[in-house]
């Protein structure tokens, strides 16, 4: 796996959420393999070494308020709310058997943390907001203005944007203005929503 330049603290909180647990028994062979594996509905769960690069640019600290957009089956949620500590994480599912799904797996493994709440997550959640750290694990067409909106000065998001060519954005707002970096190409599913593809 391509953990090179990784904090200790993502790596740790990977080491402490069993990846095996959020994918269907028929990819369970295959679940610490480095690779997306598909969960239903035609959504995937991020390859191991995408997650770490994610959380490790996202920066979570202890007692952050998080929002993620693209709960699957919730193992980037559940390896976001160790890092977030005494911090909450907001996830926000489209499909409400994933959501449910994923709140089956939380109750099981004892995450108390974590609100899975099933809606347009490219709309983002106002009703917690704003938000320290903002995750979304689809791609969209832009960086949506709600989620922006939703994102404490001083605070980090990070996003794929793009349809056919996908890169990793890191946003940051610092004293009210919004500063956008690249990470590398990636690979995701389309964000669909008011602010995804339609």
């Amino acid at each position: 796996m391509r953990f090179e330049g990784i904090s200790e603290r993502v790596l740790e909180a990977m080491s402490r959420v069993p990846r095996h647990l959020f994918v269907p028994d028929n990819v369970r062979e295959n679940a610490y393999v480095d690779v997306p594996l598909p969960i239903g509905e035609g959504q995937t769960i991020s390859a191991p070494s995408m997650v770490a690069i994610m959380c490790d640019v996202l920066d979570v600290r202890d007692g952050d308020s998080v929002l993620e957009v693209g709960t699957g089956w919730g193992y980037h949620a559940a390896i976001m709310s160790v890092l977030a500590g005494h911090g909450m994480v907001y996830t926000v599912e489209r499909l409400p058997s994933l959501a449910m799904r994923a709140r089956e797996i939380y109750r099981d493994l004892g995450f108390i943390n974590i609100d899975v709440v099933v809606g347009d997550g490219s709309q983002g959640l106002p009703e917690h907001a704003p938000y320290d750290r903002i995750s979304v694990a689809a791609a969209a067409p832009a960086i949506p203005q709600p989620l922006v909106d939703e994102l404490k000065d001083g605070g980090r998001m990070v996003i794929p944007v793009g349809q056919y060519y996908q890169d990793l954005y890191l946003v940051e707002k610092a004293d009210g203005k919004v500063h956008t970096s690249t990470k590398g190409g990636v690979a995701f599913v389309p964000l669909v929503g008011k602010y995804g593809f339609k």
